[in-house]
C-alpha cells in the first residue's frame, strides 16, 4: 500500500477477505484445468459436477477409473477430459512429487507442471498462488489481471505485458497479493479462493 496509490484504495475495501487454505495439490490442479478458457460460471458448474461424481474428494486413482466420456458428461470437452486423466496418471505414477514443491523455487515448479499435458504457465501460476500461496507470482497471461491493470492504471486503455510488468515492479515481493486484490476489485462478490 505504501508503494502503490491504486492498491492503497483497493486493499481496505477487501480487508476482511483472504485466500482460503489450500486444497490437495491434485484437486487444485484439476480445478485449474477445468477453469481454463471457460467462464467462471461454467467452470464452477463443471467443478461441482466433478466433485459430485465422487463420495469423497477425488484421488488420482478415482479419476483414472473413469473414461473420457464420463468426464465429458460433466461438461468437459474431450481434450480437457484427456488432460485431467493425464494429470491423474502423473500423480498416480509419481511422475510429480508434491511433497518436494515447498522446497522448490517457482520456476522449477512451473517447469515440472508444464511437462504435464494441458498444463501451461497460467495453470502453473494459479497453482503457485492458490495452493502453495507463493507471495511473488505475477501471472501476466491472466486476462483478469491485465483487465484490472487496464481499468485502474490506464483508464481502460489496452495494456501490454510490458506495461503490466512496469506497473507491477512496485509490488515485488508481493505480486501475488497485489494480483489477488486487483482480481477482487473486478469481481467483488466472488468467493475468495
Amino acid at each position: 500500500m505504501k508503494r502503490d496509490r491504486i492498491l492503497r484504495k483497493i486493499i481496505p475495501t477487501f480487508a476482511e477477505e483472504h485466500l482460503k487454505p489450500p486444497s490437495e495439490a491434485f484437486a487444485t490442479l484439476v480445478r485449474a484445468v477445468i477453469g481454463q478458457q471457460v467462464s467462471r460460471r461454467n467452470a464452477e458448474a463443471i467443478w461441482e459436477r466433478f466433485n459430485n461424481a465422487f463420495a469423497s474428494p477425488a484421488t488420482p486413482a478415482d479419476v483414472l477409473a473413469l473414461e473420457v466420456a464420463a468426464l465429458q458428461q460433466m461438461g468437459m470437452p474431450k481434450r480437457k477430459a484427456e488432460y485431467i486423466l493425464d494429470l491423474a496418471l502423473h500423480f498416480e505414477e509419481r511422475k510429480v512429487n508434491p511433497e518436494s514443491w515447498q522446497d522448490m523455487d517457482d520456476e522449477a515448479i512451473i517447469r515440472e507442471l508444464c511437462a504435464i499435458r494441458g498444463i501451461g504457465r497460467w495453470t502453473a501460476e494459479m497453482f503457485l498462488i492458490f495452493n502453495l500461496h507463493r507471495a511473488d507470482v505475477l501471472p501476466l497471461d491472466d486476462a483478469g489481471l491485465i483487465r484490472a491493470i487496464s481499468q485502474h492504471y490506464y483508464s481502460g486503455e489496452p495494456v501490454s505485458r510490458f506495461e503490466a510488468r512496469e506497473v507491477a515492479q512496485a509490488w515485488t515481493p508481493w505480486c501475488t497479493v497485489a494480483t489477488w486484490y486487483l482480481w477482487r476489485s473486478l469481481d467483488p462478490i466472488a468467493e475468495s479462493e
